[in-house]
């Protein structure tokens, strides 16, 4: 049982090894101290840091470290300014124990007002009591108003030169534009699973904790790279396990499904087998296993097989198991992109059905039920290729009802036994099919297929913003204008040889070529709209009713079913169509 007096001497592990110099900073945070190594060695120190990142990642402890950098005088007294404090002259210890009456922590979350600005602002004008510089930290300083903010503009860009800020924040959106132009700032990185699994071996030796490579890289996992987070639940496996730091003890402790069995539960549910998945999540409830940690370790898992498709380097990341890399790398080669891409999908939608079910449990298994009926369904790209399929069987077969006509039919009228199809297909009607990849002879083609393809802005360029020049098989030059993006002929030409399989060179040009599709498209419409105003009918149409005019013209009868007895003037009375404006 230990004494009253080791209660009150121990310190948590986030406080105990606090790094105290920036040779003990992590290699994540090299860039940082770079550049203020570069600063104190050639005198230009900035007169405000601003340190960003996320929780626990060492902002206050560098904000400390600066302060210690810029008062150390060295062992013998004598020292200035440097990376390498000593960490025994008065002014380390003193701000190593938080004591130094030189370096001021404010914390904003509870000094958000200008009048907390305004008692710092009366201060700078006095000299340091002791050290060479006086140091305000101001943590979360996102915190402040908008009226304290403006308070310290002035301060911050012109302040004494015995005062030096520096800022901490989560937040570095939050902090005006105008605060941020005064300061050097520094974005403090996470760190990554190996550097933080190092990191928490190292410290369990030193505690003489034996401690399981799998129970480190899940503290890790959970810490999402705040060094701070890990050492907590580090401290809290410690006293969890009152012994050797498990795996299964620090699974137990953090409330996470086992790995093995969540992969279990992924590989059943991908495969159909619906009762199992349902079993293995009855079994994970009842250890204790929240859903919403179901769902969230699915969609880990998920992202990771996807990392594994792009990568192979993500089977070497230490937070994984082995378990994770030898099951992890088949499936993800069993796994199509297009079927975990659409997994991810599924459970991101249901992680936010079981945040906000009123039954968690039966919303997660509702969740998996979907998602094991999903796995065997055929992917989108499937569907549409069989449906499109089918679509050219059927036309096939109605375009030969077609070419045989009963004896008694004309071209322009079935005969009353031709069947439904035939008769339908025989309306005067004209739809523009989009060309395939074996029909490129013209430039339209090449919009229709963009078109076909789902190549929507392609098309949209194609249409309105490039001349043809001239095009020929395998070649095609274009006019660009000033809206034309500048590498489209190469997406152009890449596109026509993926699509086709055969090489296609696409080549701007200066010479001024036909007008845009846009344009000739517009000039058609005027021409047609001017014809139907000059036929005696329109116009006899549009005296009758004052104030109308021709909103469109189109044709209601196809060329190859008009009759050769239509008359002009029947042919154009069916084919002008007027709008009263009144």
């Amino acid at each position: 049982m230990p004494s009253s007096e080791q209660d009150q001497s121990y310190r948590v592990l986030a406080r105990k090894y606090r790094p105290k110099t920036f040779t003990d900073m992590f290699v994540g945070q090299s860039a940082m101290v770079r550049t203020l190594a570069n600063a104190f060695q050639t005198g230009r120190i900035a007169q405000a840091f601003i340190l960003t990142g996320v929780r626990g990642i060492g902002k206050t402890t560098t904000a400390r470290i600066i302060a210690r950098a810029l008062n150390c005088i060295g062992p013998d007294g004598k020292g200035g300014p440097t990376i390498d404090p000593c960490s025994v002259c008065e002014h380390c210890l003193a701000i190593g124990e938080d004591r130094h009456v030189d370096v001021i922590e404010i914390d904003a979350a509870s000094h958000t007002g200008v009048d907390n600005i305004r008692e710092i602002i009366d201060n700078v004008r006095y000299l340091p009591a002791s050290a060479r510089y006086k140091i305000y930290i101001i943590d979360e300083v996102h915190m402040l108003s908008k009226q304290a903010f403006n308070a310290l503009l002035k301060t911050l860009e012109e302040p004494p030169p015995h005062v030096k800020f520096v800022f901490a924040t989560t937040e570095i959106r939050k902090v005006p534009v105008t605060v941020l132009s005064r300061c050097q700032r520094f974005d403090l990185r996470r760190l990554d699973s190996e550097v933080l699994i190092g990191h928490l071996g190292d410290i369990a030796k030193q505690e003489n904790v034996p401690t399981d490579v799998g129970a480190l890289s899940m503290i890790a996992r959970a810490a999402e790279g705040s060094v701070r987070d890990a050492l907590s639940l580090l401290d809290q496996a410690f006293a969890f396990c009152d012994g050797a730091v498990t795996e299964e003890a620090v699974q137990s402790m953090l409330g996470l499904a086992g790995r093995t069995r969540l992969i279990d539960l992924f590989e059943m549910t991908m495969g159909g087998k619906i009762g199992d998945a349902l079993g293995i999540a009855r079994e994970l409830y009842e250890l204790g296993t929240d859903p919403v940690i179901v769902i969230q370790d699915l969609l880990e898992f998920v992202h990771w097989l996807t990392r594994l498709k792009v990568t192979r380097a993500a089977a070497e990341d230490l937070a994984a198991t082995e378990v994770e890399r030898v099951r992890g790398q088949a499936m993800a080669e069993k796994l199509t992109m297009g079927e975990l891409t659409r997994t991810w999908q599924l459970l991101l939608k249901g992680l936010q059905e079981v945040q906000t079910a009123p039954a968690p449990y039966a919303a997660c298994e509702m969740v998996l039920v979907r998602l094991g009926y999903a796995a065997a369904l055929p992917a989108p790209a499937d569907i549409i290729r069989t449906i499109e399929g089918q679509a050219g069987e059927n036309q096939g077969t109605e375009n030969a009802a077609n070419s045989a006509p009963s004896r008694g039919q004309t071209d322009g009228a079935p005969s009353a036994g031709a069947p439904a199809t035939a008769v339908a297909h025989a309306e005067p009607r004209h739809v523009d099919k989009p060309k395939t990849e074996a029909a490129i002879s013209t430039f339209q083609d090449v919009v229709d297929l963009a078109e076909a393809k789902m190549e929507y802005i392609l098309r949209s360029h194609l249409v309105t913003n490039v001349h043809l020049v001239r095009m020929e098989p395998g070649r095609i030059d274009l006019r660009l204008t000033d809206r034309t993006p500048p590498k489209l002929p190469q997406h152009l030409s890449r596109f026509l040889s993926e699509a086709t399989g055969e090489t296609w060179l696409v080549s701007p040009s200066n010479d001024v070529g036909d007008p845009t599709i846009q344009e000739q498209q517009e000039t058609e419409t005027a021409q047609r709209r001017g014809e139907a105003e000059r036929h005696p009918l329109v116009r006899a149409a549009l005296d009758q009713f004052p104030g109308a005019e021709i909103r469109e013209v189109r044709d209601l009868v196809s060329p190859d079913s008009a009759r050769p007895d239509d008359s002009d003037d029947e042919s154009l009375d069916d084919g002008m169509a007027t709008e009263n404006g009144n």
